[in-house]
């Protein structure tokens, strides 16, 4: 997103994002105008065209920036695990645990792929991939070393990324289990469908 130099143009380059995240999730891209957004900053509408090109750019521009933050958060978090067990629950612990900090970003993510422009869609499929090549990675790992067996390593990593997603539409702080025990009946889930030994989550 182009933004002006100095404090106040950066403040008001992250209230833009911010409001952006808020109104997509909330109601849609398509719903939503540039006159609302710069409403809900407190500018101009006009003044939104100085930090992006128009709605389209500030969509991708949004989508890049969470898959660069998670691709980048996942090279900070990754252990040094060898056993690809432990490198798979390792991928659903982080996986969890940061989209469910994201909801919204998620949502947008996901949902609004269909809103994007073909150049756009390109550039953000190539981070999705890119994502999905971690976890195909452990997989086909697990599966030359005996641990998992596979009928097709890049359906069961589409597949696990989808069911360890969806927790986002679903999961409530301050419900019924707590997000650790949450983690590690999902991380049973994930070694149970690549075919791993699992030691059942206790009650």
């Amino acid at each position: 997103m182009a933004r002006r130099t100095g404090s106040n143009g950066e403040q008001t380059a992250r209230d833009i994002r911010a409001a952006a995240t808020r109104l997509f999730a909330d109601h849609g891209y398509a719903a939503v105008s540039m006159r609302q957004i710069a409403q809900a900053v407190g500018v101009q509408a006009g003044a939104l065209y100085l930090y992006t090109a128009d709605k389209q750019s500030l969509l991708a521009d949004l989508m890049i920036a969470h898959l660069e933050d998670l691709l980048a958060n996942w090279d900070a978090a990754r252990g040094s695990a060898v056993d690809p067990r432990a490198r798979l629950e390792d991928f659903v612990r982080f996986h969890i645990r940061y989209h469910l900090a994201r909801v919204d970003e998620v949502f947008i993510a996901y949902m609004e792929l269909r809103n994007l422009s073909p150049e756009n869609f390109a550039r953000v499929e190539r981070l999705r991939r890119l994502y999905e090549a971690v976890l195909e990675e452990i997989l086909q790992d697990g599966a030359a070393m005996g641990a998992f067996r596979l009928t097709d390593a890049r359906i069961s990593t589409l597949g696990l990324i989808a069911m360890l997603t969806g927790i986002s539409t679903w999961y409530r702080a301050g419900g019924r289990l707590s997000p650790d025990r949450i983690e590690a009946i999902y991380v049973e889930m994930a070694l149970a469908s690549v075919g791993a030994q699992v030691v059942p989550v206790p009650s």
